[in-house]
């Protein structure tokens, strides 16, 4: 059964997670409460009508970008696209498209305005990042957002309004050199594909431990 959480900063272990992964209900989005819950393998993930729910899996689906696979096609794509890659430029308009773009099987969104209030916060702290993937044009097609403890990148959502634009911006955050392991969260084929695979939720969980803290610089 999750613990209910009250006005104490402060999470029960994630091992105590149910099957699915659920730990606690309740709680609030300040950015005390989030990084907290990102140094112990902890994200919120819920809905406009359910109160604050907090995960912690017990398999964690993870990329270690030295292990990053990139096929022949998409290497031949990046020497010859258009598009550019840049970080924390627009971060507000990447989180705003990850909540508004349509995904297959799923009605709305977890990515809730409060959400987006609470993660544009943390990325005024330095805590949240976003890579961008533009056009020609100078156009927003693609990106990623994320949270960054120590030298791992734990992975939100991402977006693509143009073919290969969210790899690209993939692809761009495994090649920084501040970054060891990326947590995706929830497989998908489009990640398995780049060498993402399965870790145990304990695993993970000694990994955040051994980072530095307050070393959130992508």
């Amino acid at each position: 059964m999750p613990f209910a959480l009250d006005d104490q900063l402060i999470f029960p272990h994630p091992s105590l997670a149910d099957e699915d992964g659920l730990l606690a209900i309740g709680g609030d989005l300040s950015s005390q409460r989030l990084l907290l819950a990102y140094e112990h393998a902890i994200f919120p993930w819920f809905s406009e009508d359910t109160p604050i729910l907090w995960y912690a899996p017990h398999e964690r689906f993870v990329l270690k970008p030295a292990q990053m696979k990139v096929s022949k096609s998409m290497r031949q794509f990046m020497r010859n696209t258009k598009l550019s890659v840049r970080k924390n430029t627009n971060f507000a308009a990447v989180i705003q498209h990850c909540a508004t773009v349509t995904r297959s099987g799923q009605d709305g969104t977890w990515i809730t305005a409060d959400m987006q209030k609470a993660y544009i916060q943390l990325h005024n702290q330095g805590i949240a990042h976003s890579i961008e993937t533009y056009d020609e044009n100078n156009k927003l097609v693609g990106g990623l957002y994320g949270v960054k403890i120590g030298r791992v990148f734990c992975g939100e959502s991402m977006f693509a309004k143009q073919s290969n634009a969210s790899k690209l911006a993939f692809i761009y955050l495994c090649q920084q050199q501040s970054i060891d392991i990326i947590d995706c969260q929830v497989y998908t084929e489009h990640l398995a594909s780049l060498g993402a695979g399965f870790i145990s939720g304990e695993t993970y969980y000694e990994i955040l431990q051994q980072q530095k803290p307050n070393d959130h610089a992508l």
